[in-house]
């Protein structure tokens, strides 16, 4: 016999130190219920990050290792949202207001008397499992609705069904017309320390500056979605590999200066960003081209944090500058060998062929007309051995 979802009776935790309390429960919400039994909070704290069918926690204030407001506390300070979002019945028999405006103060759902009989056991149960059923179901239906949603009701930006969508025709259109396409994982550095330090409420409201932040600085046509509770993904098309590389190092650098005030406390965070450019790293899909960005957040964070790093590892202002000086470098060789300087030309060719190799290939596949890549590569390479020596020389002197 199959048995559905809906078939299946509800799971409660009851957790309590003493044996015959939990029988006398157990009877009392048998047929109804089904139960799983823990002496004390510290055990029912286990069971709930191993059991992932429980439905309603029922528990005990005074027992060992840990009582009934501990387990409470953990529960509603869980970041598995399985757990968090549990209803949390209190059983005592203590009767005392002060101990129901505690319970309830933490987060509990329902305060019941030991004593109490089995109808108002039985409906306070009931009514809970079947409002946190309702409200499961809302909550994939809003998921699904935002799946199919260009943008997340939560956060503003773009769904990350819509962010799939656009990076597939990113990734098609960069393909077809021979052109770049940018991907960045934006991660907060030190996330969980912000959290335990300051709050899940606060970190959303950092989070949401961020969000501002960078969708003050994209492009009409770059499209910016929440990765994770950490991360933001963006996607940039016609973005080359210095171009990519400069706007991280620029949001980097802004975000290291910020200053976030909240409650006379004073702020900052830092972040690790991954870069990844369709036409360098040679990805074809969106799932390879973030994946690589991701990969590289991670060695970002793993590396201290508070860094940019992209297909040839970290990137500073140095690097960037350099990169800019290949790519003006062609403009001015053409100018100069118009002008008749051609030594000054000469001395710069590692530095133009390296530029310009990409497009020499990107020739050469489509005419096959002759040209001797190979030669031109050995060049390279060899001016480049060559400035090297150079280099270090001038050092040792």
């Amino acid at each position: 016999m199959v048995t559905s979802e809906d078939d299946k009776l509800p799971r409660i935790l009851v957790v309590d130190d003493s044996r015959m309390v939990r029988a006398s429960i157990v009877k009392l919400i048998r047929g109804r219920f089904e139960v799983r039994e823990e002496p004390d909070g510290e055990a029912g704290w286990e069971a709930l990050l191993v059991d992932p069918a429980i439905d309603l926690v029922l528990t005990d204030i005074g027992m060992p290792r840990l009582d009934g407001y501990g387990l409470l506390e953990r529960i509603r300070a869980s970041r598995v949202s399985r757990v968090r979002d549990l209803p949390v019945v209190i059983i005592s028999g203590d009767e005392d207001e002060s101990a129901r405006e505690r319970a309830l103060a933490l987060g509990a759902n329902g305060f019941v008397a030991k004593g109490a009989g089995s109808v108002e056991l039985l409906a306070t149960l009931s009514s809970l499992v079947r409002l946190s059923k309702a409200q499961h179901e809302l909550e994939r239906s809003r998921a699904a609705l935002a799946s199919q949603s260009p943008v997340d009701p939560e956060t503003g930006l773009a769904s990350a069904g819509y962010l799939q969508h656009r990076a597939t025709q990113g990734v098609s259109e960069a393909r077809r017309r021979h052109t770049d396409i940018a991907a960045l994982v934006i991660e907060v550095d030190q996330f969980d320390e912000l959290v335990d330090r300051h709050g899940a409420h606060v970190v959303q409201l950092i989070l949401r500056k961020l969000s501002k932040m960078l969708t003050s600085r994209i492009r009409t046509e770059d499209t910016l979605s929440q990765h994770s509770a950490s991360q933001f993904a963006l996607l940039s098309p016609g973005i080359d590999r210095v171009s990519s590389c400069a706007f991280a190092l620029r949001l980097r650098s802004s975000v290291e200066k910020l200053v976030m005030g909240y409650r006379e406390e004073r702020i900052r965070v830092t972040l690790s960003i991954g870069v990844a450019n369709a036409a360098v790293d040679g990805r074809n899909t969106v799932s390879e081209l973030l994946g690589l960005a991701l990969e590289r957040a991670a060695a970002a964070r793993a590396a201290g944090g508070n860094r940019v790093v992209a297909d040839a590892g970290e990137v500073d202002a140095a690097l960037i500058e350099r990169e800019l000086g290949r790519l003006v470098s062609i403009d001015n060789a053409l100018r100069q060998v118009r002008a008749g300087a051609r030594a000054e030309v000469e001395a710069q060719l590692p530095e133009i062929i390296a530029a310009l190799m990409p497009l020499l290939e990107l020739l050469e596949s489509k005419t096959h007309c002759g040209l001797p890549l190979r030669q031109l590569e050995a060049l390279k390479h060899r001016s480049a051995t060559d400035g090297d020596d150079a280099e270090a020389t001038r050092t040792s002197i």
